[in-house]
């Protein structure tokens, strides 16, 4: 498994970049939500990239993706870019925030004029919490007929609720590194109590996507994991296993993400794969990409 061993030109910002807020229908009721688009704004773009945003399922705000998103479609101005908020589970636990996700993609679906959108290719995205969202609306969409998706793209996700994995417990050598990965691997901890009260829900696939045994007729996924980021090896084991059920898969692990700082993976994410993630969207739909993991 490769490392990026430095970043790409990150795209500038689009002088015609319009960020937009509005509001779309979660599972019961109204949400926040963002949109992102460059070019002319009368243009209708073929592809629609829902992102969720990350916190541990218990913060966060569609505030943290901005600059990323912004320079998404700043490098691809035919994608248009919708974040929504979604329940945190300080309001409600499980499965709020999962059924709020496939509530926007059946909002986004109806309302694709507002959102200046063709309704030809539909992506889901997101980061730690909001890439275990974007994996489980994946799994919702296909057990629910729709909407149908080209494409997931799971930026360091949270996808083990036990936190079982090898980076999740092992402790570096370096005492600063050792204390910085148990704190972030408690601040996951704390997270799931949050959001999954409930043990028994710890092991549903809406929950935890790494558990489930269906995930055969899933849309291509992108899938970063980060060196040293106690989420990196079950981001790359379920690769691992959208790749046996034959599902076309790139799994990439980036440098260190600075987990000191609030939004360190988003600007990880931002400086080391922007350019790769829009190269993905662009050709998600499955025929363009052989399932692999990266060297």
């Amino acid at each position: 498994m490769g490392i990026a061993s430095s970043a790409a030109a990150v795209p500038e910002l689009a002088s015609d970049l319009v960020l937009r807020d509005l509001e779309v229908k979660g599972a019961e009721g109204q949400l926040k939500a963002r949109l992102y688009q460059a070019g002319p704004v009368a243009a209708k773009r073929d592809t629609l990239v829902v992102f969720f945003h990350g916190g541990g399922f218990t913060c966060g705000s569609i505030d943290e993706a901005d600059d990323f998103l912004s320079r998404l479609v700043s490098a691809d101005p035919t994608q248009v870019a919708l974040s929504p908020a979604y329940t945190l589970a300080t309001e409600r636990p499980f499965p709020a925030a999962a059924e709020d996700a496939h509530a926007v993609l059946v909002w986004a679906k109806k309302n694709k004029a507002k959102l200046g959108w063709s309704g030809k290719r539909l992506v889901v995205a997101g980061i730690e919490a909001g890439a275990n969202l974007a994996a489980v609306v994946s799994l919702m969409a296909r057990d629910r007929g729709g909407p149908a998706l080209t494409g997931q793209v799971l930026i360091m996700p949270m996808l083990d609720p036990g936190l079982s994995t090898c980076s999740m417990r092992e402790v570096p050598v370096c005492p600063d590194k050792a204390a910085l990965v148990d704190k972030v691997a408690g601040t996951c901890a704390a997270g799931y109590r949050g959001y999954l009260p409930n043990a028994a829900d710890r092991t549903h696939p809406y929950a935890s996507p790494l558990q489930s045994s269906r995930l055969k007729n899933l849309p291509p996924a992108l899938i970063l994991s980060a060196e040293d980021d106690p989420l990196r090896d079950e981001a790359e084991q379920y690769g691992a296993k959208l790749i046996k059920c034959g599902i076309t898969t790139t799994v990439r692990r980036l440098p260190p993400p600075p987990l000191e700082q609030p939004g360190g993976r988003n600007d990880c994410a931002c400086y080391f794969a922007l350019n790769e993630i829009a190269a993905f969207i662009r050709g998600a739909d499955g025929t363009e990409a052989p399932a692999v993991i990266n060297n």
